[in-house]
């Protein structure tokens, strides 16, 4: 658990008398993260994905904020409202108010700041996203919400920003936050910028759950997005690496990611077209994990594809 926060006020960083308090997370609600920076600089979702994501970029002293909700827990449509009506009754002013498909799905959830597993969790098919801001003596604060489930929890992250004098200049990535990829060219999708980019991408629509190695019958955006690049540029090779929780042996875990791969790879041949001499499946296990294997939310982030150009731009 994080809790920077603390300490960080002890030096004289403390948020306003008046910062944003999420009044109405139930009792069960577990804090995971509060910690403190600044100055900061952090870009924020103002708008739905759209072909680009409109971005507020801010400096000032940042909040980060993440809790855990277990047991029988409210959906995140009664979590979002409830925190929607936190704001409104502190004077905020709601930017942005969108769920999962509606903000943009993949590419909108892949280019929005959000803390790593196991603090954060966020399910493509049922997250929520509420921005808003609140003048204040010629500076203003920002609350950045996101809502998502687990398999069996509820996850909450919020993020404040008071600034000096408004929006700044774009900010770079922030240590220790998923800032989202690098800006894209227009019409180009969020993964295939992150793979020319830094070369590797996880699939993260992908639903594998403990041991299982088949994919549902059902869209995934990341693989339409993957074979679009791979059909448009046929002199591209990439190499389809399987990884698993740490549940099991390592050779069976090393099997299982073998074939969650060539499954990936098969839907992009049949289902997309893809030449298979563009494509190559690999398992490594539980070898390279993301997140740690003794909490649930880390086991999730653990299974996973990831795709690896091979061939060069």
């Amino acid at each position: 658990m994080r809790l920077a926060g603390a300490a960080l006020v002890w030096m004289g960083l403390a948020l306003p008398a008046g910062a944003f308090e999420p009044a109405s997370l139930p009792d069960t609600a577990r804090v995971t993260v509060d910690e403190t920076e600044s100055p900061a600089s952090l870009a924020i979702p103002v708008s739905v994905y759209d072909g680009t994501l409109p971005r507020e970029y801010l400096e000032g002293r940042l909040r980060r904020r993440a809790w855990q909700i277990g047991g029988p827990s409210p959906s995140t449509l009664r979590l979002i409202r409830g925190l929607r009506g936190d704001l409104e009754r502190g004077g905020f002013q709601v930017l942005l108010d969108c769920e999962s498909e509606a903000c943009g799905g993949f590419d909108f959830r892949y280019a929005l700041p959000v803390l790593p597993a196991p603090e954060m969790n966020v399910d493509l098919y049922d997250f929520r996203v509420v921005t808003a801001v609140r003048p204040d003596a010629g500076r203003e604060e920002y609350v950045y919400i996101l809502v998502s489930k687990g398999r069996a929890d509820r996850f909450v992250q919020i993020y404040e920003v008071v600034t000096d004098g408004g929006p700044a200049a774009e900010p770079g990535p922030q240590a220790g936050v998923d800032a989202g990829p690098a800006p894209v060219a227009a019409g180009e999708p969020e993964l295939v910028a992150q793979l020319r980019g830094a070369g590797h991408a996880v699939l993260r629509d992908l639903d594998f759950a403990s041991g299982a190695e088949a994919l549902a019958d059902r869209k995934y955006p990341s693989l339409a997005a993957l074979a679009g690049f791979l059909n448009g540029n046929p002199a591209r090779v990439v190499a389809l690496v399987g990884h698993t929780d740490a549940v099991g042996s390592l050779a069976g875990n090393t099997a299982l990611s073998q074939r969650r791969a060539e499954a990936v790879r098969t839907r992009l041949i049949s289902a997309h077209g893809v030449p298979g001499a563009q494509v190559s499946a690999h398992g490594v296990g539980y070898l390279a994990p993301v997140a740690s294997n003794l909490e649930e939310a880390g086991r999730e982030a653990n299974r996973r594809v990831e795709v690896v150009l091979l061939a060069a731009e």
